[in-house]
């Protein structure tokens, strides 16, 4: 009998947002016609902004034309694309290359994947709370996980201290909203050198960032292209959570046991893919173009406006939170010492909004809760206003 992969049975029975969903339904259940405001789950709720829809429709009819028709692409990546966003980075004076950048079909794939690199008997640093895909990837690989807690004293963003051969970091963070700064990065950089580690960094949300003294790219810590690599989507930054595509920089001077990870990847991407299709690369051309990213700053300004709603009802109910400024999500203590299932239920059955309980993240987050920007800007600010009121009488 062939034997399954065991690691699969030490995964917890059910998923954060597979939770959320079966008490929402419930609830609906037992109230229907009932509304609910969701500020939860961080899926986009804007389109896709017209340049990328122009684009993709071009796409279309490129494939019905002879002349014009693509099959297969290259695996890691269309040379238009990698070009794209290779320019990205070095407008903003990182100094990527076009064959440093992989195209891939989303982050959280990509966060996968990139495991197929590493010994599975390694061991690695996930920083918690924290996305909990880190930690179910790394548990179905058998690998051994490292929990570095996090808290308010620290700002939810803890420093080094035991070594690991992968480190986990996300900034701007999910959920906590928090972000590193450049000396706090750096700190991070030098221990992976000195320990030879390799920083997975996920920069979902880096197009949240408006100070510019912050960091969106570990790329622009001295350092960084001996010991990390760069995870990134367009899910956030211009609404291709339906459309499935991100980017993924792995610098070739990145190397261990004299092996390229860069060469590597190509080897993985071409042994194991057949590429992103023609058709999304096109549209995700489109967002970088000059057109594209005016259009997606409108997007964004939405969610951040969506943020400021939220984090202005926190602050009328004295709420202690952080997250919201630069970050698409904000992270509240909850009240009255209350768990974050608790006031998940409270929420849910008294002004019918649904968020997302902190503990949910890791045990660090017990006692925490996370709201996300990216709803209706209708409904986020029909939910804060019944926050506000809520969390007064609580």
């Amino acid at each position: 009998m062939i034997k399954p992969n065991m690691h699969y049975a030490e995964l917890k029975d059910a998923y954060l947002f597979y939770n959320i969903a079966q008490k929402t339904k419930r609830y609906l259940e037992e109230h229907p016609g009932q509304r609910l405001l969701r500020l939860g789950i961080g899926d986009v709720s804007l389109p896709l902004c017209p340049a990328v829809i122009k684009a993709l429709h071009e796409a279309v009819e490129d494939q019905s034309q002879q002349e014009r028709f693509h099959g297969y692409m290259p695996e890691p990546g269309a040379p238009f694309l990698r070009h794209d966003v290779a320019e990205y980075y070095r407008k903003r004076n990182i100094d990527i290359t076009d064959d440093e950048v992989f195209i891939s079909s989303g982050a959280s794939d990509e966060l996968g994947d990139i495991l197929d690199l590493f010994d599975s008997n390694g061991s690695s640093l996930i920083m918690e709370p924290a996305y909990p895909a880190y930690v179910d990837a790394n548990v179905i690989e058998g690998r051994r996980i490292i929990h570095v807690p996090s808290s308010r004293e620290n700002s939810f963003i803890p420093m080094p201290d035991e070594p690991a051969d992968l480190i986990y970091l996300c900034s701007p963070n999910n959920p906590t909203g928090a972000v590193f700064t450049k000396e706090q990065l750096k700190v991070w950089v030098d221990f992976a050198n000195e320990h030879d580690s390799v920083i997975l960094f996920d920069a979902a949300y880096e197009a949240f960032i408006e100070d510019p003294s912050l960091p969106r790219s570990i790329f622009e810590i001295d350092g960084a292209r001996t010991c990390a690599i760069e995870i990134c989507s367009l899910s956030k930054t211009a609404g291709f959570t339906g459309t499935r595509l991100g980017y993924t920089i792995i610098p070739t001077q990145l190397e261990r046991y004299d092996m390229s990870l860069h060469d590597m990847w190509i080897r993985n991407r071409t042994t194991k893919t057949n590429g992103i299709s023609y058709i999304l690369q096109k549209g995700g051309a489109a967002v970088f173009s000059e057109e594209g990213q005016r259009q997606i700053q409108e997007n964004l300004h939405v969610y951040k406006n969506n943020a400021k709603v939220i984090m202005k009802a926190l602050d009328e109910a004295d709420i202690w939170y952080t997250g919201g400024k630069n970050a698409p999500y904000i992270w509240m203590e909850c009240p009255n010492n209350m768990d974050s299932w608790t006031f998940f239920d409270t929420l849910l059955n008294e002004i019918q909004v649904v968020g997302t309980p902190g503990s949910g993240f890791g045990s660090c987050g017990e006692k925490y809760f996370r709201f996300s920007s990216f709803g209706n800007p209708e409904d986020t600010q029909e939910a804060a206003t019944r926050l506000a009121t809520l969390l007064k009488r609580l």
